[in-house]
Order: C-alpha cells, then structure tokens, then sequence
C-alpha cells in the first residue's frame, strides 16, 4: 500500500500534468487565433496575393513536371524500393522500441554500449491524448 509521501506525489504530479495540458490547449488556441490574423493580413494585401498566384502556377508547372518523372519507367522501381525501405524502417523502429523496453527491465539500467563502444543512453517519450 502506498504511503502518505507517495500519494502526495501522485497528486502533485497530477495536478502538474493538468496545468500543463491545459496551458498546451490554451497557447494551441492562441496560435491558431493570431494564424488568422496574419492570414487575415495576407489576404487583403493586394501585392501579396499577386507574388501568391504566380507562386501558385509555378509550383503547378513544377509538380506537373515532378509527376512525369516520377511515373517514368526509371523511377517505378526505385519508388517501390523507397517504400519497400520506408515500411521496413517503421518496424524495426517499433522492434527496437520493444527490445530497449525489455532490456532496461532485464538490466536494471538505461545505458547500453553499442558495438562500436559509444554508450547510448534509452529514453523514452511519452504524450496525453484522449481515451477513446
């Protein structure tokens, strides 16, 4: 059963957690508000929105081109070889996660030496979302 000091430092972390999640949604909103206002701006300055629309059709020239090349035949394999590679990379990340996981619990430690003798340390990134 947990004790007074340990209960307490439940509820202080909680409370800690609390306030910085609402300060997060807090400045969130406020981003986003003074987003719009600069937008705003933007939008009603005529030389920008003239520097915009030529940036617009350069870029469509510039995709439309990009497309071509990449529908070539030179370029198919090499895409397929990317997104071979991409997957490959997300489950040995995922993997690696899981064996870092299991060794600081079989070690004890948070440091690990790899083969080429540079001692890396294990952290670990943790983020709140809503429950489901």
């Amino acid at each position: 059963m947990p004790d007074e000091n340990q209960v307490q430092n439940l509820i202080n972390i909680e409370s800690l957690i609390n306030t910085a999640n609402s300060r997060i949604e807090e400045l969130t909103r406020q981003l986003k508000e003074q987003k719009g206002m600069i937008d705003e701006l933007l939008l009603n300055d005529s030389q920008y929105q003239q520097v915009d629309e030529a940036t617009k059709k350069q870029a469509k020239i510039k995709n439309s081109a990009r497309q071509n090349i990449l529908n070539s035949v030179e370029a198919k394999p090499v895409l397929e070889k990317i997104k071979d590679n991409q997957q490959q990379l997300k489950e040995l990340k995922i993997a690696l996660s899981d064996y870092l996981s299991q060794y600081v619990k079989l070690s004890g430690t948070n440091q690990i030496e790899g083969p080429d003798g540079v001692v890396r340390q294990i952290i670990y990134t943790a983020k709140l979302v809503k429950s489901k």
